[in-house]
């Protein structure tokens, strides 16, 4: 449906969005060594072992001992980091770099962090639930990138996006319009085609993770929906005080004079 190319706001808790780069970093080093420097036969393992497949999560298949190179529990995070060809990678990681920083602004960095994590894994969940005897390594941080693009929404809806819509048209938008169309697009997806090529069912699952827990993990005093903190009256009613002038006990307000106190 659409691109994010760029979005206008920048961050007011953090400096740098040092964890958003390190899973960024993380998956393109991953795509590198088992997707282009390995030979096909590690590709496929790598896929096959860290990979989440529902069968074996589900005990409705087990995994050769040569295959299964983690724990299986582990592969409900492992499989957000594995992907299939550099433009499976691309496009997910371009979600990441444009909607990532300001979430992981609005919860700092280890917050950020299990939340990514927990949205991979709630993500998977789903994906095992919608075909739980399906024997297909589930690949791609496309489950963890969909509870962030939620989280943006319930944080920052109005901010202007820019979008290239039908891999054509720039345009700025605000944020709630193109995501939220793309999050329905989502859901639509899974009632049609449960079992496609394309896992609605970790999209979707993540989804509902990120708008949930964004709610909870979102740092003390950052709103939602765009809205700004309103300060109590008695605190913006209050006069702002003169440099010019000095306060001094029992007497009127006068001058400052070049011996007084600052």
């Amino acid at each position: 449906m659409f691109i994010p190319l760029h979005d206008a706001n920048t961050l007011k808790h953090i400096k740098v969005q040092w964890v958003t780069m390190a899973l960024i970093a993380v998956d393109f080093a991953i795509w590198l060594f088992t997707g282009v420097v390995a030979s096909q036969s590690v590709s496929q393992a790598t896929i096959v072992g860290l990979g989440y497949i529902p069968a074996v999560s589900f005990h409705h298949a087990t995994l050769a001992p040569a295959l299964a190179l983690i724990p299986e529990p582990l592969t409900y995070i492992t499989y957000s980091f594995v992907h299939s060809g550099f433009w499976h990678l691309a496009p997910n990681m371009l979600f990441l770099w444009v909607f990532g920083d300001n979430v992981e602004d609005a919860m700092g960095h280890f917050r950020f962090l299990v939340f990514y994590l927990l949205c991979a894994a709630v993500g998977a969940l789903v994906h095992g639930l919608v075909g739980p005897t399906s024997e297909a390594p589930l690949v791609g941080a496309s489950g963890a990138i969909s509870g962030v693009v939620t989280a943006y929404v319930v944080l920052h809806p109005r901010v202007k996006v820019w979008v290239l819509v039908l891999m054509r048209v720039p345009l700025p938008l605000p944020a709630f319009v193109p995501l939220l169309l793309w999050i329905g697009q989502q859901f639509v997806m899974l009632v049609l085609e449960p079992n496609g090529g394309i896992s609605w069912g970790a999209h979707v699952g993540g989804i509902v993770a990120g708008g949930v827990l964004v709610l909870v993990m979102r740092r003390r005093g950052v709103p939602l929906f765009d809205r700004e903190v309103v300060m109590p009256r008695a605190v913006r009613d209050r006069p702002t005080p003169n440099p010019a002038m000095v306060a001094v006990p029992g007497q009127p307000l006068r001058p400052r004079l070049p011996w007084d106190k600052p």
